[in-house]
């Protein structure tokens, strides 16, 4: 997989990347941040200006944008703007994601970018929440981060990314380790006693119990799937 990410902060998607998953899965996935400077016209290289009609804030502009989808090259499958109005990111959005080869994220930032961009390149928009950030890099991440623990040979145990919250409508189970029992808690029988019949019963019992006390409306949806 490559991803590409068009940013007026690629120090900020870098450093972040450096300490996430990413640090270890060169092999499998390639991360380059472009900084939409570098493909700004003028002594100054500016890459924001006032919106027409008036109104606060900056707006980035379209031809540094242009300009870096033209460099990079070749057919993304998939051309991300992180947007607050997109739509909500999950983790079966995030599953779809990482079946692509060539995603390209395009990091928003001062009030917003020019409309003919997400007319004319953007194939979808997405936001990591109903909030505002000062820009759109911190979202790029998450987003890099999500998708790339799916692909196939980046977690060590593959299988892990299948248990993890929201994979099936649930939120994840309880966990517990060593030692059994820890100033005066203990780790719930059941998953001591090597019946795996019993596990996974009581697992899908605590993870429905858990569900309906945090996010009942995945209940509501999970329901109606099965």
């Amino acid at each position: 997989m490559r991803i590409d990410i068009l940013t007026a902060l690629p120090l900020q998607v870098e450093h972040t990347l450096e300490l996430s998953v990413m640090r270890r899965v060169k092999g499998q996935i390639q991360v380059a941040a472009h900084d939409l400077r570098a493909y700004a016209s003028g002594r100054h290289q500016q890459i924001d200006d006032y919106p027409y009609g008036g109104g606060a804030g900056m707006v980035l502009k379209c031809e540094p944008i242009f300009a870096c989808l033209e460099a990079i090259g070749g057919t993304p499958d998939e051309v991300v703007f992180l947007s607050p109005d997109g739509e909500r990111f999950t983790q079966p959005l995030a599953n779809a994601l990482s079946l692509n080869r060539h995603l390209v994220l395009i990091a928003g930032h001062y009030k917003g970018v020019d409309q003919r961009v997400r007319d004319a390149v953007v194939t979808r928009e997405i936001s990591v929440g109903d909030y505002v950030l000062s820009g759109g890099e911190l979202p790029a991440v998450v987003l890099v981060d999500a998708v790339a623990r799916l692909v196939p040979g980046v977690l060590g145990d593959a299988a892990s990314a299948l248990s993890d919250s929201f994979q099936d409508g649930l939120l994840g189970v309880p966990l517990y380790t060593r030692p059994a029992t820890f100033r005066g808690m203990e780790v719930p029988p059941v998953l001591r006693s090597g019946n795996h019949a019993h596990i996974a019963q009581w697992r899908e019992a605590a993870r429905l119990k858990k569900t309906q006390l945090r996010r009942p409306d995945l209940l509501q949806e999970y329901g109606q799937a099965h």
